[in-house]
């Protein structure tokens, strides 16, 4: 019999697919996990239990989430619901404004910030412009009609039948619709205020520049973004141009503003300060679904992704080169996000999230795929968020499930995992390194963010100066089972009844929330001659190397036991549960006859910290 000693380190390549389960020849097997539930992994290789979420707010319904930073000491979460943007600073909410965006338009809002003013667009709903006045004032403003693009959008002739005042516009087919009464018209560069529209081929307008003919013409056009033709769907600033990608009915043109003033796109002669505006032709479609200002302006449509060179952008010199084609969800906005100098942006097939990398060597764009050994975490993306802190990125998915990555580059760190809630995860937002996140749970959206002190969901915290058995502050888990940490220790669960719980014993600190629970199981053992075959193994001993751990609950055969790690103190009469850093071993017993199994699994819904830093086995296995 053969004895083996397996030291596994490292946990940087995440959860890995089930199809890789027989490629225990690959790197990633030996620092990857069959499954990894509710924790994140750690940039030196260990994995903890993730953080909880501590609740904030009833909401509505959907919404989107919206960060905005003022400055360094000012940022705010705007939450976007039907009809209303909410706003709040750090846990409160500080202000409420009326939006013209029901919750039908929420899925397709694009937005983009310059110091105090944040831009929305939507392709069925005049854009507005939010300024924040102080902490609590903010005003709305439609903006994009004034200033906006002229496009002829059909071959049709115009003539009017006087050159000044109330005039009658006809077109040679059918054109006018009731949308345009109170918008703007063009018959050889001299402007026209449409009134009102009598048929599909004539209108009453207004001359505003005196005509110089009423012989009909094809020389005529009208604004691109309007009540008629639609409004902007994407929009960021980019050496110094308000750069708009995309509009309802001109969905592959981009437009880029005069420098330095972010709402002309009068494209006068062609001067380098002056507007720019081009479509993006090829052999297949492009709506624009995303612009994104990085080392270039890089453009993302349905179908490809292009990158716009020009060092600056002017009329003259601007050059666009379609780099990769992977393509953008069309059935919402998921902004790309900026990890590293590269831009991270979800794949159209709902499949993959690649990473949008520029090579000096090439001297273009690469679009790796980032999930590509973790294929079954992604399933269609709804919202995607990057805590710069701690090096997470977060992507919500349809089914409510959450998956995260740790992304360090350089490192060689990849690695993906999986979060789970008694609910659904439906969207993500990041502000300042605080995650925040809208969750469904019992029928109804809650507005929750994660939180390092808290080991619940949905969770609320309290002290008191006089220890307490009833505690309040519980309305929305009404009739819920909870977790409860009483003075930090588990205590079971109880019922909220009435928005509040009683404890069966007094308490100075409580936390109250939904437990979750956590999974850390690794990969069948590639042991050398086995071949992944049903040899017969037999697990000796396991050491876990532990981090600040509270609470370890293993399966090493035989069923899931609790290793002990605290302690109780009988003169304080309270449980003092002890964080223990160190080496915890455990022996086993018995013969396993399929080696495809793992050996070993984490598991627990314990409300305590956990941090695996590595595990060594010793194994021993029939010649």
């Amino acid at each position: 019999m053969a004895q083996v000693r397996i030291l596994k380190t490292s946990f940087t390549a995440g959860e890995l697919s089930p199809l890789l389960a027989g490629r225990g020849d690959l790197r990633a097997y030996d620092n990857g996990a069959r499954m990894l539930r509710n924790v994140f992994i750690l940039p030196t290789g260990g994995v903890s239990r993730r953080p909880g979420l501590r609740h904030l707010a009833m909401l509505p319904g959907t919404a989107r989430l919206v960060p905005f930073e003022f400055n360094t000491e000012q940022a705010y979460l705007l939450v976007f619901v039907h009809l209303k943007m909410l706003v709040f600073m750090g846990d409160v909410q500080i202000a409420s404004i009326a939006t013209p965006w029901e919750e039908a338009h929420l899925p397709q809002l694009a937005c983009t910030q310059s110091a105090d003013t944040l831009l929305v667009a939507h392709p069925e709903v005049q854009p507005r412009r939010i300024t924040r006045n102080s902490h609590t004032a903010w005003n709305i403003a439609p903006w994009g009609a004034d200033g906006a693009p002229f496009h002829r959008f059909s071959d049709l002739s115009l003539h009017a039948n006087a050159l000044t005042g109330t005039v009658t516009v006809t077109a040679s087919a059918a054109f006018f619709v009731p949308q345009h009464a109170g918008g703007l018209l063009r018959i050889a560069q001299k402007r026209l205020r449409i009134n009102s529209v009598t048929s599909p081929t004539s209108a009453v307008c207004t001359v505003i520049d005196p005509l110089e003919s009423t012989e009909a013409t094809p020389d005529w056009d009208e604004p691109a973004f309007s009540a008629a033709r639609g409004w902007p769907v994407c929009l960021c600033f980019h050496q110094d141009r308000l750069v708009i990608g995309g509009s309802r009915d001109l969905p592959n043109r981009l437009w880029l503003s005069r420098s330095g003033d972010l709402f002309s796109f009068d494209l006068g002669d062609g001067l380098d300060d002056e507007a720019i505006e081009f479509g993006l032709m090829s052999d297949q479609v492009n709506a624009i679904r995303a612009v994104f200002s990085g080392r270039h302006l890089q453009v993302f449509t349905s179908g490809a992704e292009w990158m716009v060179t020009g060092d600056p952008l002017t009329p003259a010199n601007v050059q666009l080169n379609r780099q990769t084609r992977i393509g953008s969800p069309v059935d919402r906005i998921i902004a790309p996000v900026d990890v590293d100098g590269s831009t991270i942006f979800c794949a159209r097939s709902g499949k993959a999230v690649h990473e949008f990398i520029y090579t000096d060597v090439q001297q273009a764009y690469q679009a790796n795929d980032l999930a590509l050994v973790a294929e079954h975490l992604i399933d269609r993306p709804t919202g995607m968020a990057y805590d710069q802190i701690r090096r997470l990125l977060h992507v919500v998915m349809r089914d409510g499930s959450m998956a995260t990555l740790t992304l360090y580059r350089a490192e060689e760190v990849t690695a993906w995992t999986r979060q789970e809630t008694d609910g659904s995860f439906l969207a993500v937002a990041e502000v300042e390194g605080t995650v925040y996140a809208t969750v469904a749970r019992m029928g109804t959206v809650r507005l929750e963010r994660f939180d390092p002190v808290l080991d619940l969901d949905a969770a609320i915290d309290g002290s008191s100066a006089t220890p307490r058995d009833v505690w309040t502050g519980l309305a929305h888990l009404q009739n819920r089972t909870v977790g409860i940490v009483a003075d930090g220790a588990p205590v079971g669960e109880k019922i909220v009844k009435l928005g509040r719980v009683t404890l069966d014993a007094a308490c100075s600190v409580i936390q109250a929330g939904l437990g979750y629970k956590h999974v850390i199981e690794p990969l069948a053992p590639a042991v050398a001659g086995q071949g992944g075959c049903a040899a017969p193994l037999r697990l000796i001993s396991i050491t876990f190397r532990l981090h600040e751990t509270a609470s370890l609950i293993a399966d090493i055969g035989g069923g899931l036991r609790t290793v002990p790690l605290s302690r109780f103190d009988v003169q304080k009469m309270d449980a003092a549960f002890l964080r223990v850093s160190g080496d915890v071993s455990m022996r086993a017993l018995g013969w396993r006859h399929d080696a495809s199994h793992a050996l070993w699994r984490i598991e627990g819904a314990e409300p305590l910290p956990l941090t695996v830093l590595s595990v060594t086995t010793q194994i021993r296995s029939a010649d």
